[in-house]
């Protein structure tokens, strides 16, 4: 492996990959299992969240926070409201401009996921020393601060 990081060799950061990937699946696989009850795809909930914690999106804005072209968006909104976890109303002072709102479905769906993504988180975390858990948030904070993935 050639990029290698100070104070890591090139056998360290594989097996930290390993790890990540190991971590992943776990996490991915669970959340698979429940979004599998809800009928829903893992662009669709991630789509969910980003409404749920806006209240309300335009199509242009799903478009771009998903990366996708605005007729894909427009699929993803299509299952979501079809399932009852999302409806779309008009502005008020703009009747060709589309608001897509959460449903009380929707965000007890999003709700839900989120509390057991959390139950695990505490049950990883409860592994560790208070001091451990502390790093651990700060390792991953400084990590999401400089990952280049889109929205």
């Amino acid at each position: 492996m050639n990029s290698q990081l100070p104070g890591l060799s090139s056998s360290e950061i594989e097996r930290l990959a390993d790890i990540i990937m190991v971590m992943q699946r776990c996490f991915v696989q669970h959340l698979s299992e429940e979004l599998s009850r809800g009928q829903v795809s893992f662009p669709q909930f991630f789509l969910l969240g980003h409404i749920a914690s806006s209240k309300s999106l335009s199509m242009t804005e799903i478009a771009d926070k998903m990366t996708h072209t605005t007729a894909a968006a427009t699929g993803l909104v299509d299952r979501l409201e079809n399932l009852g976890y999302v409806q779309r109303m008009h502005t008020s002072d703009d009747r060709r401009k589309v608001l897509v709102r959460i449903t009380p479905k929707g965000l007890d769906l999003v709700g839900r996921i989120r509390q057991d993504i959390v139950a695990k988180l505490a049950l990883v975390t409860g592994i560790l020393e208070p001091d451990e858990q502390t790093t651990w948030l700060h390792i991953y904070e400084k990590i999401h601060a400089h990952i280049t993935c889109p929205h």
